[in-house]
């Protein structure tokens, strides 16, 4: 029989403890589909489906509650070796971390995690890089940490942490002469917009949805990013679609008003994924955690 990758045996035990591979893909960052590959690779592995579908959720069979005991064994004796091998101090430490995130990610967190940082980790330095189409192979690579935002592209094959779910609002200036106390979908209709011309995917998220409800957007200037958009409404009667803590943000440091947009629009999650590589790495896991702590609903990983 062919060794077993020790990261499937992770799988296994967390589907053991949760009864559900749902959860178990929470708990371990995974996307679900991944979680379902390896515990297909585990079955193949032993022959044995290892857990049935339930009314209770995934029980294991015989066979698989026969291996519970010595998969845990592994796991601790694994934990060990890490534990000797690898040590973060972030008193001590002067390591660069390299995060890649959107122009929104960096108004929403790197003041706040700047300020966390200062104290326990005065060494640490950050370098923030964009989000483009190179953000998976310099996960991949190691020329980045971590990635954060709405990326639907990094489901499959890198792990990931619900940071908060995410909406969009509608901004306008100050003083604008037509929109003054609420916004109808006939004034959304009848404004010209600014819209954000990106690779990024809640922009395009915003217009599928627009098209698929047969609405009509008269669009006035294209942007490259959210914030730029959003400051070029403030002295001018255009309107913009942006993410909701963008417009928290923004609200009370400039001359902008902020309305629900009037029909409706999916949330999204944004999330920080990082790759197999420095899954286990102690300082990663540390920043990780502050920035969960930061931004996070979900658990830390």
């Amino acid at each position: 029989m062919e060794s077993i990758d020790l990261r499937l045996l992770s799988v296994f035990d967390e589907i053991y403890k949760s009864r559900s591979v749902s959860a178990a893909a929470a708990k371990l960052g995974l996307g679900q589909p991944a979680v379902s590959v390896a515990l297909g690779k585990l079955r193949q592995h032993f022959g044995n489906p290892l857990f049935v579908r339930t009314s209770q959720g995934m029980e294991p069979t015989p066979f698989g509650e026969g291996l519970v005991r010595p998969v845990r064994a592994a796991l601790d004796a694994l934990e060990q070796v890490n534990g000797h091998r690898n040590e973060f101090d972030p008193a001590q430490s002067q390591r660069l971390f390299r995060i890649c995130m959107t122009d929104i990610s960096q108004l929403v967190l790197l003041r706040r995690l700047w300020e966390r940082l200062r104290g326990p980790a005065p060494g640490v330095r950050i370098e923030v890089l964009p989000l483009s189409e190179q953000t998976a192979r310099q996960l991949e690579s190691g020329e980045a940490d971590l990635a954060l935002g709405y990326l639907p592209q990094l489901e499959a094959g890198f792990y990931q942490q619900l940071l908060f779910g995410q909406t969009f609002v509608c901004m306008v200036g100050a003083a604008h002469p037509r929109i003054q106390t609420a916004l109808s979908v006939a004034e959304f209709e009848a404004e010209d917009h600014v819209v954000i011309r990106s690779s990024g995917s809640a922009p395009l998220l915003i217009e599928r949805e627009i098209e698929r409800l047969g609405l009509k957007r008269r669009i006035a200037l294209q942007m490259p990013n959210f914030l730029g958009a959003a400051f070029a409404v403030e002295h001018t009667d255009l309107i913009v679609t942006v993410p909701e803590r963008l417009g928290e943000e923004l609200q009370g440091r400039g001359a902008f008003k902020v309305f629900p947009v009037p029909f409706g629009l999916p949330q999204y999650e944004v999330k920080q994924y990082w790759h197999e590589r420095y899954h286990h790495d102690p300082g990663s896991r540390w920043l990780r955690g502050v920035i969960s702590e930061l931004l996070g609903e979900g658990t830390a990983n």
